[in-house]
């Protein structure tokens, strides 16, 4: 198996256990009334807007998804980037402070040492002065090392996105602090030298929720959350 075959293989599992399983198990509470916060002025027009009724099921529809489909999954991501880069990227494992990964560049040849970040919109205002600080404090050990290095050798590699997507804090990292942001497409392809590896791996992961085919599970979810007493209870009100 090739390197990035290896890789590929090493994100599905990855993804496999950490993402999607922690998805399902998150979504199955959702069957529980008590995990959310029901709004009674909102959820009857987000009913209606879903499905152009406020029945129990239309209700419970507007409750799971934005959850299950959206901020929950999401957010699992994004915490869990730094166990992405120990289990998909070990063997580019960096031992500096701050740093998470280092290659050859197979676009340029330069040696990038990397912190890695979720998305184009993942970190906030003050993440970007300790990015800066780690790279600093990594360039001073290179230094005293009497390694050859420059800004340029230190960059973000952004797992997914767009450069256009690039929120205000990236673009301070390199327009202020003058190093790359690679993000995507560009970041995977100066890693592995493949063009089209980021579109094989987008694949690879989709594949995970070809194989767990949680629907029936999620329809399950819904009509546990429309047969609750809390919901009943509202739409019976809603008719009154």
């Amino acid at each position: 198996m090739n390197e990035k075959d290896v890789i590929l293989q090493k994100a599905q599992n990855w993804f496999r256990e950490t993402i999607a399983a922690n998805h399902e198990k998150n979504t199955i509470k959702l069957k529980n009334p008590k995990n959310h916060q029901i709004n009674p002025f909102l959820l009857p027009y987000l009913a209606n807007f879903l499905e152009g009724e406020a029945t129990p099921v239309s209700i419970a529809k507007a409750l799971v998804y934005p959850r299950a489909l959206g901020t929950s999954i999401t957010t699992s991501f994004g915490t869990n980037i730094q166990s992405f880069a120990s289990n998909v990227l070990s063997s580019y494992g960096s031992l500096i402070p701050g740093i998470d990964i280092e290659f050859i560049d197979r676009v340029d040849g330069s040696k990038r040492y990397c912190q890695l970040k979720a998305g184009p919109n993942t970190i906030n205002k003050d993440d970007v002065k300790t990015i800066a600080d780690h790279f600093k404090d990594a360039i001073n050990l290179a230094k005293t090392n009497k390694i050859k290095v420059s800004f340029e050798n230190f960059a973000v590699g952004v797992i997914y996105g767009e450069t256009k997507d690039l929120s205000s804090h990236y673009q301070r990292i390199s327009k202020q602090y003058h190093h790359p942001v690679l993000i995507g497409e560009e970041f995977w392809y100066r890693l592995t030298g493949d063009a089209k590896f980021y579109f094989d791996l987008i694949d690879c992961i989709a594949q995970v929720a070809i194989e767990a085919d949680f629907k029936s599970k999620m329809d399950e979810v819904i009509i546990a959350l429309s047969e609750s007493q809390e919901i009943q209870d509202m739409v019976k009100k809603l008719h009154q």
